[in-house]
């Protein structure tokens, strides 16, 4: 008997839905468009022009990124729309720490069977994000492998890529003992401790993604799914004002490890416990999971998303402009000789 000729579309892959999700991300990338970008969605590379920039000694900053197993209560819940948010904003802290202003974005999403519909749902977040922090979204991948994924999942993986005058960048050099250190609020976890939390949410205290968490008063989905914030706003404003000498970004590591990659060697960071308002949900993930608070601090932010380091005696001056723009902000330690790394007072 004659077999039927074997196609793509046997093998796992329609080209119907890959098509439909093509079309839908292409209208929502478009509105992130400004005059520097030269080609539409479709070409084999995005081209954007940097003429006529006015840097004295222009440099490129880029960075690439992901969102970790934030996915894993993004498949729970069956809601799509904050992940991609939370993608962009890390990348555009990432950079925004070396002093960098965002250009363009491109995205990778890779599923094994293409439901155009959660595509659409995770580009419409990277639009959005793309859109508040003026990057234009120019490109990307989206691809159906069959096998390579659990029916319901997908991979998404995030590249930036941005400028600065390299007289400009933030490289600690101008951090020296006396410097303040500003704490910049978080709105959750954003995008690091998931595995953790996971754990601790739908595990230990066995909690569904659509079930309210008690201290919480809102879904254990609703909680872990909150927008991984941007601070390019905040940055800007302090280095527009001549007060920003260094910053971190809080994500992989929490203010233990990531707070010293600001510092030059011979510094440490003496950080005051209590000196910002922790969000409720870090106390409820310890209390139900038992965590060590020196854990807590090295796995998760606290409630702290960014540390801007600021010059000896300006912290007032910071938040004050912080405060005009609405940034919830906290004089949360200073900068003095050591061997590095963060000291905690209680």
């Amino acid at each position: 008997m004659a077999r039927e000729p074997l196609t793509y579309a046997a093998a796992g892959v329609d080209f119907e839905a890959a098509e439909s999700a093509t079309d839908r991300i292409r209208n929502l990338a478009r509105r992130t468009f400004n005059e520097r970008v030269v080609t539409g969605i479709g070409s084999f590379g995005a081209v954007y022009s940097l003429g006529g920039m006015r840097f004295a000694d222009p440099v490129l900053v880029s960075s690439a990124d992901g969102v970790g197993t934030k996915l894993k209560v993004a498949f729970a819940a069956n809601r799509h729309d904050t992940v991609g948010q939370c993608l962009v904003n890390h990348c555009v802290n990432d950079i925004a720490v070396q002093g960098a202003a965002p250009l363009y974005f491109l995205d990778y999403f890779s599923a094994g069977r293409l439901d155009p519909g959660v595509a659409e749902q995770v580009v419409r977040g990277i639009s959005a994000a793309c859109l508040e922090n003026s990057v234009a979204l120019i490109g990307g991948e989206t691809a159906e492998m069959p096998g390579m994924y659990r029916d319901g999942e997908y991979d998404l993986a995030g590249f930036i890529v941005g400028v600065a005058d390299r007289g400009q960048l933030l490289l600690g050099e101008q951090v020296r003992t006396g410097s303040e250190l500003i704490g910049l609020a978080s709105s959750g976890l954003h995008t690091n401790g998931y595995s953790l939390a996971r754990k601790v949410f739908f595990e230990i205290a066995g909690l569904r993604a659509d079930e309210e968490v008690r201290g919480l008063g809102v879904t254990a989905g609703d909680e872990l799914l909150k927008v991984h914030r941007s601070y390019l706003k905040a940055l800007r404003l302090l280095a527009d004002s001549d007060l920003l000498q260094a910053a971190a970004h809080i994500t992989g590591g929490g203010m233990t490890d990531n707070t010293p990659r600001m510092l030059p060697a011979g510094l440490q960071a003496r950080i005051q416990l209590g000196s910002w308002n922790e969000l409720p949900v870090f106390k409820v993930l310890q209390d139900l999971g038992g965590i060590e608070s020196a854990e807590m601090r090295r796995t998760f932010n606290m409630g702290i998303g960014m540390i801007a380091c600021v010059p000896p005696g300006q912290s007032g001056a910071a938040l004050d402009r912080l405060g005009a723009i609405g940034e919830e902000a906290f004089r949360i330690g200073v900068v003095e000789r050591g061997e590095g790394g963060v000291v905690y007072d209680s």
